[in-house]
């Protein structure tokens, strides 16, 4: 019997056919309708026949109204644990009230709509005191949420707040006297959290492994220097247009947060190689390194990186225009990536990749779009060592010919994905070795002229048109 349905953009399912699923599928434990203009017929048949139902998501369903979410809680209410609720806007607080007194037993609670207020999750938060997973889009909802949160929801794991300009620390004082089990917590764009928000956060819930700040401008050194000291197990961070927040933030996570495995920075302008050195030389666990737009971070930094963290696998430091080949000398010779993304690092030249060809022959992803210095050495060597490269992106450089090209295709016979468009030295001959060097090839993206007629019979398939004019 069908446990599981996904409809996700199934734009003509109707109420009807909706209805006739639910009555011949009545074990069905998951069902997601996202985009689906089904309504309240149809939910409502879902909740009288599908009594196991357990997880339910009704993203941008706009046909659904209160009644049929209501109607849906009277039948499933004593098993559905999951649900989820965006861009239905005749969703309002009645059926979150009816969700609140009949699902005692949800877990998860996805909420993103202008036209739910507290009201209506306050019920959720009341009723539910299992939930473990909260996620909030709701610009209408403030602190007394966040209060209600922590004082009902104390198996919380996972706090996620999204675009939310009511919310302040007095909210966050709740979370972390309450919510003294929360692992993961994400915060974007809520401008009216502090250093102090974040502190009794960290302070309070110091089983915290993941935490993500995006566009949080009033979040600073401070509240970063207070994770460092109290979340000793984090091994995720996430910092995003995090102006306020520098090198003296890094530097205390480098010094508290061991574990880090995972992290990214993207538009944190005050961060620069002092801050990654910390980062580096204290978290030897790092796997995972993402920097984007971050124009104070140089060879010192990544250097760093190479020489202490030997688990290094991922890295990605596109646009970073300090960064040179000195740094990716360190890199080959301390790590073995499987992925490196250096678009934009203009500094970077054959050397750079060179090393990393050599030194990383586990490579099976590289993009060097944008290198305008790259030339047709730095194929061949990627070619001769780097054997199970699969995804490669060389855009825009455009030094590279059909003679490197042919280096490239030559060994690296798993090869599934090349990006070449703006590629002068690129001509039809190379996009026909590709195709026909390439037996996994599934994707070739490339400006339309530069393709045969007989490419275009041989792998049209697998032809991606970049709209250039020659």
């Amino acid at each position: 019997m069908l446990e599981i349905l996904n409809l996700i953009w199934c734009a003509n399912v109707t109420s009807d056919g909706l209805a006739s699923l639910a009555r011949k599928c009545t074990r069905l434990k998951s069902l997601d309708l996202q985009g689906c203009y089904v309504g309240d017929q149809g939910l409502a048949a879902v909740g009288q026949c599908c009594k196991k139902l357990e997880d339910l998501n009704l993203r941008f369903c706009e046909g659904l109204t209160d009644t049929g979410l209501i109607e849906l809680a009277l039948g499933v209410g004593k098993s559905l644990r999951s649900l989820g609720v965006a861009a239905c806007d005749k969703i309002t607080d009645s059926s979150l009230e009816a969700v609140g007194s009949l699902c005692g037993s949800l877990e998860n609670l996805s909420l993103d709509s202008e036209f739910i207020h507290n009201q209506g999750v306050l019920a959720v938060v009341g009723g539910c005191p299992h939930l473990k997973v909260i996620k909030l889009q709701c610009i209408n909802v403030d602190d007394d949420v966040l209060k209600a949160v922590g004082a009902n929801c104390l198996s919380l794991l996972s706090l996620a707040l999204y675009s939310f300009q009511r919310f302040t620390d007095k909210g966050f004082f709740a979370i972390g006297k309450g919510s003294k089990n929360l692992k993961s917590l994400t915060l974007s764009d809520c401008y009216f959290v502090s250093d102090k928000g974040l502190e009794a956060i960290a302070t309070g819930c110091k089983e915290l492994t993941h935490l993500e700040i995006n566009g949080c401008h009033s979040i600073g050194n401070p509240g970063l220097q207070s994770v460092g000291e109290s979340c000793r197990h984090l091994t995720e961070l996430a910092l995003l247009y995090c102006q306020m927040i520098g090198n003296s933030g890094l530097l205390h996570i480098g010094h508290g947060c061991k574990y880090l495995r995972t992290l990214h920075l993207v538009d944190c302008s005050s961060i620069g190689d002092e801050g990654m050195r910390g980062i580096a030389s204290g978290c030897k666990n790092l796997k995972k390194l993402h920097i984007r737009r971050c124009y104070e971070i140089g060879n010192k930094g990544i250097i760093a990186v190479g020489k202490h963290c030997k688990l290094l696998t991922d890295l990605n430091i596109r646009f970073c225009d300090r960064v040179g080949d000195e740094a990716l000398f360190a890199i080959a010779e301390g790590c073995s990536l499987h992925y490196l993304n250096v678009s934009g690092c203009y500094k970077i030249k054959d050397a750079g990749v060179i090393a990393i060809a050599r030194g990383c022959p586990q490579l099976c992803y590289l993009d060097v779009s944008v290198l305008q210095h790259l030339s047709d050495r730095a194929m061949t060597e990627l070619g001769e060592h780097c054997p199970l490269l699969k995804e490669i992106m060389i855009s825009h450089c455009r030094q590279i010919t059909d003679v490197g090209l042919t280096h490239l295709v030559k060994n690296c016979t798993m090869l599934e994905s090349l990006h070449m468009v703006y590629c002068s030295g690129i001509t039809s001959d190379g996009v026909a070795t590709v195709v026909s060097d390439c037996p996994n090839i599934k994707k070739v993206l490339i400006e339309k002229w530069k393709v045969s007629e007989q490419t275009k019979r041989r792998a049209g398939s697998v032809i991606s048109y970049f709209s250039v004019e020659p």
